[in-house]
């Protein structure tokens, strides 16, 4: 097996643990918040969306510093650096007792961790660039899935044991995987020239390079603002508006974790399917369908006359969404010099990041001036934004290989 491969499922795997780990507690978030004493239901929608934001505004600022230290002292210890700071953070966030001790806990989350940018930017450095599709995929795939059981798993963690426990079980996931990543991921690393003659990394040195770098990036990054604001927007909403659709009696978290799984495991279907097809046929033409796509599946769940109308849409929302991720990222690969892949990444992270941010506050917003179903419309506007920009300015250019490295990746 070549060292690339084996690089790549050795970080497929601890990823996987990883966001098992973290996506254990999503779920209940606002549920957890409602035991943090905050009971008035347009609060509760406020200071969900507040815990959201707050970590993402944090990783926006740190993200881009991050990807350049990676591309200056290598990516391995990225990795570690951001699993070993999230197992510490999401234990202290079992011990908190009011929702602003959960903000900044949160925040900090946001400014110190990454697994997913740092796993992208480690996979991205080592694997050969005609592959990049497939494994990006790939990696999707493991995030993804991880994605999907992390959920289900917390909802009954949740109503069995409560919120609490629940945080402890992801530090341990994370410290497992840190562990792992220390132990079993060589990582043979060698900075570029220009990397290392070039002065401290800071923020306005990754600007200067972005703006530097011609359109090409500037209209991908543009494209990412809106198609991952356009799937955040929900973030805090769908487990309230799942809440609405059943009994009292019933029990809330399993049934938000399962219906927030089976995004994930379309997300786990479509990216690494249309990852390897986009090696293929070109990324381009797979983004803006499943861009187009996500918006339309969006649609018919603000009408759900139960949760159950849910569950099939968010597969195909699910599957869209991740042909989108896979496919943005292979083309910011494509467009990334040689050794700069840590900032480009990180760049990208930044970009991810405030549009993570903005979207669960505008979709709050929207929530508590509209109802609980006026987000859903707002993430199909926003999503078909984010593909008017791809038809208009992304232009992918000349794909490396002989259209066969989606298989080759897998053979």
């Amino acid at each position: 097996m070549s060292p690339w491969r084996r690089t790549l499922y050795t970080i497929w795997f601890t990823e996987f643990i990883a966001i098992v780990g973290f996506s254990f507690v999503l779920p209940f978030i606002p549920y957890y918040i409602q035991e943090l004493g905050v009971t008035d239901a347009q609060q509760v929608v406020l200071w969900t969306g507040i815990a959201t934001s707050a970590m993402s505004v944090s990783f926006a600022i740190t993200a881009p510093l991050w990807g350049m230290l990676a591309d200056r002292h290598g990516r391995k210890l990225m990795v570690m650096r951001a699993t070993f700071a999230g197992a510490v953070l999401t234990a202290l966030m079992a011990l908190v007792t009011n929702v602003q001790q959960l903000v900044l806990l949160r925040m900090l989350q946001g400014a110190l961790t990454g697994t997913i940018a740092a796993a992208t930017t480690l996979v991205a450095g080592v694997v050969p660039k005609q592959y990049s599709g497939a494994a990006l995929g790939s990696l999707q795939t493991a995030i993804a899935i991880g994605g999907s059981l992390g959920p289900l798993l917390g909802g009954i963690v949740a109503d069995s044991l409560g919120y609490r426990p629940s945080f402890y079980i992801t530090a341990l996931l994370l410290l497992t995987s840190g562990i792992l990543v220390t132990f079993l991921v060589h990582e043979d690393f060698h900075p570029v020239e220009d990397v290392t003659r070039s002065k401290r990394p800071d923020w306005g040195q990754a600007a200067r390079f972005l703006f530097a770098s011609g359109g090409a990036l500037l209209a991908v990054l543009g494209a990412r603002v809106f198609l991952r604001a356009g799937t955040q927007i929900l973030n805090p909403i769908l487990p309230l508006f799942v809440q609405s659709l059943l009994p009292v009696e019933a029990h809330v978290a399993t049934v938000t974790g399962v219906i927030t799984g089976v995004s994930a495991v379309g997300s786990a279907l479509g990216s690494p399917l249309i990852g390897r097809w986009g090696d293929r046929a070109g990324h381009r033409r797979l983004l803006i369908a499943c861009g187009l796509g996500a918006a339309l599946f969006y649609l018919p769940q603000a009408l759900a006359p139960d949760a159950t109308w849910l569950v099939p849409w968010q597969l195909l929302s699910g599957f869209a969404i991740g042909g989108t991720l896979s496919t943005l990222t292979a083309l910011l690969i494509q467009f990334s010099p040689s050794g700069r892949e840590g900032m480009v990444l990180g760049l990208d992270s930044s970009i991810t990041g405030i549009a993570t941010a903005i979207g669960p506050m505008v979709g709050a917003a929207a929530a508590a001036a509209l109802g609980l179903q006026a987000p859903f419309f707002l993430s199909a506007g926003v999503l078909g934004a984010g593909t008017l920009v791809v038809v208009l300015w992304v232009r992918e250019s000349a794909r490396q290989g002989d259209g066969q490295s989606g298989q080759a990746l897998l053979s």
